[in-house]
């Protein structure tokens, strides 16, 4: 049965003049990447062998030209080309068109591969947002650029730890945003009853297929202390909680809106499994404070399976053979039980 094999997944090289090209080659040591999937980069071949030399890694980095071609050795690494060469000659830790283009043609073509079924999931290594604006493409994050290749509205981005160290639930810790990628001006402009209701459904029906059942969601409040009844903010009454109601009243177990401090501390507890954030920083700051290393970025909605590590390009870093490899294998890690779980739904 396809279920019982491993996922094939692409892992997309991200910018060339960041940490992507290192992290990957110094996850791709580990046996547990190998175990969990059969990994396949898109990206550069060159670049990727560069990173190796850099890292005096004893894998050889071997370019495919289709994916039925991708060998077994672990101590091989198969790149398929699909990005311009010409990024190699972008210089390393500097924001530059080229690398933010690469990044965006590895990301296009490893998400076309999915909704193919050519592959079973991506991973991906960090674009500099920057950097592709500055070749053109005007998207937030890879976020929002993966919503619009898959033709999706109802999406969020949840970063995830699993269980271990201070996250004490079974089934790990979600956070997922209600707003993203934005100025925090604008965030009272984009929430809404509606879009917060939205973000819950999706955490709940998204979340089971991690927990293995429905999980139990918490709701941050958007002002301090919840609003104070109304003292700090009257947005917790007439905003969140008239959602976090329609949500119980469908068969969800949520509670909210709390203060945003005391639940992250109950979510790490394991007194929910997931904790719906108003915007980027009330969310990002807490979890990864929690496990910066270990965290996870899971793009909920999609009908492909992706995941990525929760750091940026990381330019104080790059291509000085620092870069840490935890969050990459985290992230194959989750994708590859999205991957099975979405293979096993299909069966």
């Amino acid at each position: 049965m396809r279920v019982m094999k491993k996922p094939r997944i692409a892992i997309t090289m991200g910018d060339p003049t960041g940490v992507g090209p290192e992290v990957i080659v110094g996850a791709w040591h580990h046996a547990e990447l190998h175990d969990l999937a059969a990994p396949v980069v898109f990206g550069d071949p060159v670049i990727l062998q560069r990173a190796a030399d850099l890292l005096q890694s004893p894998i050889k980095v071997k370019q495919v030209d289709t994916l039925d071609a991708v060998p077994a050795p672990t101590d091989v690494l198969p790149c398929l080309p699909v990005v311009d060469p010409s990024c190699r000659a972008a210089p390393v830790r500097q924001i530059d068109a080229r690398g933010g283009q690469a990044a965006y043609d590895a990301l296009r073509a490893a998400a076309r591969a999915a909704l193919a079924d050519q592959v079973d999931a991506i991973v991906t290594a960090p674009l500099h947002k920057a950097a592709l604006w500055a070749a053109g493409h005007h998207y937030p994050g890879h976020t929002e650029l993966l919503a619009e290749i898959c033709g999706v509205d109802d999406f969020a981005m949840m970063l995830y730890l699993a269980h271990g160290g201070p996250v004490r639930g079974p089934a790990g810790l979600g956070v997922i945003h209600v707003t993203l990628h934005m100025a925090l001006a604008d965030v009272f402009n984009h929430l809404s009853t509606a879009e917060v209701l939205r973000t819950i459904r999706l955490t709940s029906r998204t979340f089971s297929a991690i927990k293995g059942s429905p999980p139990r969601v918490a709701v941050a409040a958007l002002n301090p202390h919840a609003g104070e009844e109304g003292l700090f903010g009257t947005e917790e009454q007439s905003l969140i909680a008239p959602a976090v109601q329609a949500a119980r009243e469908s068969g969800i177990t949520v509670e909210g809106p709390l203060p945003a401090d005391t639940a992250m501390v109950r979510a790490a507890a394991g007194e929910f499994d997931a904790v719906v954030a108003m915007y980027h920083d009330q969310g990002h700051i807490a979890l990864k404070l929690l496990g910066m290393h270990r965290a996870v970025n899971v793009t909920l909605g999609l009908p492909i399976v992706r995941t990525s590590v929760a750091h940026g390009t990381a330019f104080d870093l790059a291509w000085q053979g620092r870069a840490e490899t935890s969050s990459m294998i985290e992230a194959v890690r989750v994708a590859s039980l999205l991957a099975r779980d979405k293979l096993s739904a299909a069966d």
